[in-house]
């Protein structure tokens, strides 16, 4: 049986732009891509803190060290400059490879630098009242 789990994520990327008529989805500097994993034209799922937009669309390459990260054509209505998303790729895998798969977690600066690259969210624990 296959399931599908988190491949990666791009951890409170700041969106940079919002181009209504720009042919595409969402350009991605080709650096977040690569240290995420993100191919080209892979679905990506990005999560908006600001407004709480959840939306699907497909990476594209953005250049490299920009900090880039468009949100292109009609997604364009779901995010604007300055907010702050979360990219997520999924993947289907064997049930068997789950038991060992890690993500690739990709946190950043406000300038859309990588910080760290990690592989595993922290439990998140009760807080006291």
């Amino acid at each position: 049986m296959q399931i599908t789990v988190l491949k990666c994520k791009l951890h409170r990327v700041r969106v940079t732009h919002a181009e209504l008529d720009y042919e595409g989805s969402c350009a991605i500097d080709t650096r977040l891509m690569e240290a995420a994993g993100i191919r080209e034209y892979e679905q990506i799922q990005i999560y908006n803190i600001a407004n709480g937009e959840r939306f699907t669309t497909y990476a594209m390459p953005a250049q490299p060290g920009s900090g880039i990260i468009s949100i292109n054509g009609a997604a364009a209505h779901k995010a604007r400059p300055g907010d702050q998303v979360i990219v997520w790729a999924y993947a289907a895998i064997d049930e068997q490879q789950a038991a060992r798969f890690k993500p690739r977690l990709v946190y950043v600066d406000t300038d859309n630098r990588v910080t760290r690259i990690g592989n595993a969210i922290p439990m998140q624990v009760a807080r006291s009242k």
